[in-house]
């Protein structure tokens, strides 16, 4: 079991790691303008279980490998580039020339592609790793329960802020969704927020 205290201050620690603007809110950003609040929504909860994942490997051991092997660390990060680059060709090939109806997008779908993205960010496993032990204490009992505790903290706290942003970027987008031509600009914009995420983890270093 963690300890009350150290959960009290480690909870206002991931408020505010979440707060700060990186890849994961940056995608629930750019699937909000083209797909709507809930796709975002859906994305944010992909995140955050992607986050609980990339706790539970850490948990266990297996994230020291992805910080011990730099062919592994590449591997899963060219994936992530690549997936991004695809995810940023499908805005612009859905950018309407017509139609005005906002692109909805399933919300099983829109959380597997936030659980993808997250997954394939390696550098989410290095960060549990320089930042979760730290409020770890072996002499209060299971280690992997402890960085669940952690996880679940992170998780949740995500998916309100990553969430709350995709919300109000699809408001956004539904007000601008009435002309064609903004319409066409938010798959503009959702692509180039994709290029520079894959931008952002190809130039990515372990350290």
């Amino acid at each position: 079991m963690m300890d009350p205290l150290v959960l009290l201050a480690f909870i206002p620690a991931a408020l505010a790691l979440n707060l700060t603007p990186g890849a994961d809110m940056m995608f629930c950003l750019g699937l909000g303008l083209r797909s709507g609040g809930k796709a975002a929504l859906a994305a944010s909860a992909g995140i955050s279980a992607g986050g609980l994942v990339h706790v539970t490997l850490a948990g266990l051991g297996l994230g020291a490998a992805v910080a011990a092997l730099p062919w592994l660390f590449d591997a899963i990060r060219w994936i992530g580039v690549a997936y991004l680059l695809w995810l940023a060709a499908g805005a612009l090939r859905r950018a309407p020339a017509r139609d005005v109806t906002p692109l909805a997008m399933p919300a099983a779908r829109a959380f597997r592609q936030g659980l993808i993205v997250n997954l394939l960010n390696p550098k989410v496993i290095l960060f549990v790793l320089a930042f979760v032990p730290q409020f770890i204490d072996p002499a209060q009992g299971s280690v992997l329960g402890q960085f669940l505790i952690c996880g679940v903290v992170l998780a949740v706290g995500g998916f309100f802020i990553h969430g709350a942003v995709g919300l109000c970027a699809g408001g956004l987008g539904r007000r601008l969704a009435t002309s064609a031509r903004f319409t066409r600009g938010l798959g503009y914009a959702s692509a180039l927020i994709f290029v520079g995420l894959a931008a952002r983890l190809a130039l990515l270093q372990r350290s």
